[in-house]
C-alpha cells in the first residue's frame, strides 16, 4: 500500500465491533499492511469517535450495540462533521437479506462483508477506498472554493488578490480591501452549533453577493472572518462597501431576530497600488490584522493605511 505509506501519518480504520476476537482479528490484518486501527464496542462510542478521530475508513458490525451498525451509519452520513467521501463498511455474522442490503446501501455504506472475513478480498477493496477518499481529500485541500459558502477559500482569495492587484498595478489603479467578522450573538440559544455554523455560511455568503460588485473577489479568511477585494476603489468606496453589509445584516436582524448575527470590519486601500509601497496581498494581510488585533487576537499596532470601522 505504497500511496498512504507516504503521508505523514498511516490511514485510520475506526472499527466499531463488540466482539472483540472479530475486532481484534480485523485490527491485525490491518496493522501490518500500513494502517492504524481505533477499536469501539458501542454505536454511542463509534459516533463521538469519528467525529473526534476523523478516520478514513470505518468498519461497523451490523450487530453494534444500542443502535446497530446501518442507524449509525446513516447518523454518520448525516453528520457535518464526518466528510462524506469517509468509505463505511458494514459486517455481518448473520445471513443479510435482499432488504437489508438495500436499506444499508441508503443509509450510506459502501460495501457489506459477511463475518469471516475474505481477507484476500477485504484488503484489495479498503485499499482501494481509501485511496479514493485521499485523492479526494487532496483535490479538497488544493481547491480554491470554500465547500459552506461557495466562495473563495483562503487560498482562492490570495490567488485573486494577485490576479487583481497585477491588474490594478498595470492600470494605476485603485484597491481596497474589507475584511469583516460575523459571529452568532451568545445570546441566541436557539440553535446548536451546527445548525448555527450552516445558518451563518448561507446568511454571509447571500450578503456578500448581493452588497459587492461583480468585479470583486469575496472569500474567507477565517470560521467566521471574510473579506472582499475591491479592484478601482479606495478607502472612501471601502466604507461604502462596509455600511451595506452592517445594513444587510442589520436587516437580518430585524426580519429573522433568531438569526441575528454581531458585524465588525477593517479596510485597508490605497489609491493608486503601483505607486504605493505595498501590494494587494500586504493590503488584505493588513485588514485582516486590524480586525483580528480589534477582537483580542494579536496586540494592537497602529497603521496608518488601516481604518477599523
Amino acid at each position: 500500500m505504497s500511496a498512504p505509506n507516504r503521508r505523514s501519518r498511516p490511514p485510520l480504520v475506526l472499527i466499531a465491533n463488540d466482539q472483540e476476537w472479530s475486532a481484534r482479528s480485523i485490527e491485525s490484518v490491518l496493522g501490518p499492511r500500513g494502517y492504524a486501527a481505533l477499536r469501539v464496542t458501542t454505536s454511542q462510542r463509534a459516533l463521538e469517535l469519528a467525529r473526534i478521530a476523523q478516520p478514513d475508513a470505518i468498519i461497523l458490525d451490523m450487530a453494534l450495540p444500542d443502535l446497530g451498525g446501518r442507524v449509525v451509519c446513516g447518523r454518520l452520513r448525516q453528520d457535518p462533521h464526518i466528510p462524506l467521501n469517509v468509505p463505511i463498511l458494514l459486517t455481518s455474522s448473520a445471513t443479510v437479506s435482499r432488504s437489508e442490503k438495500l436499506e444499508a446501501y441508503a443509509a450510506g455504506a459502501w460495501d457489506i462483508c459477511a463475518e469471516p472475513l475474505d481477507v484476500e478480498v477485504l484488503l484489495p477493496k479498503l485499499n482501494a477506498f481509501v485511496q479514493a477518499k485521499l485523492a479526494a481529500d487532496r483535490i479538497r485541500e488544493e481547491t480554491l472554493v470554500d465547500e459552506e459558502t461557495g466562495l473563495y477559500n483562503a487560498r482562492g482569495l490570495a490567488r485573486r488578490a494577485r490576479e487583481l492587484g497585477g491588474e490594478a498595478i498595470r492600470r494605476n489603479d485603485a484597491i481596497a480591501c474589507v475584511v469583516f467578522s460575523t459571529e452568532q450573538d451568545p445570546s441566541n440559544t436557539a440553535f446548536d452549533s451546527a445548525a448555527s455554523n450552516r445558518i451563518l455560511a448561507e446568511t454571509v455568503s447571500q450578503v456578500c453577493q448581493c452588497s459587492a460588485r461583480i468585479s470583486d473577489a469575496i472569500g474567507r479568511v477565517g470560521p467566521n472572518e471574510f473579506a472582499i477585494i475591491a479592484p478601482g476603489t479606495d478607502e472612501e468606496g471601502a466604507e461604502r462597501i462596509v455600511r451595506r453589509l452592517r445594513d444587510s445584516f442589520e436587516s437580518i436582524h430585524t426580519t429573522e431576530p433568531e438569526h441575528r448575527l454581531r458585524f465588525s470590519a477593517s479596510v485597508a486601500g490605497v489609491t493608486n497600488l503601483a505607486a504605493s509601497a505595498v501590494d494587494a496581498m500586504e493590503l488584505l494581510y493588513r485588514a485582516t490584522t486590524s480586525l483580528r488585533q480589534s477582537r483580542g487576537y494579536v496586540i494592537p499596532a497602529p497603521d496608518p493605511t488601516v481604518r477599523q470601522l
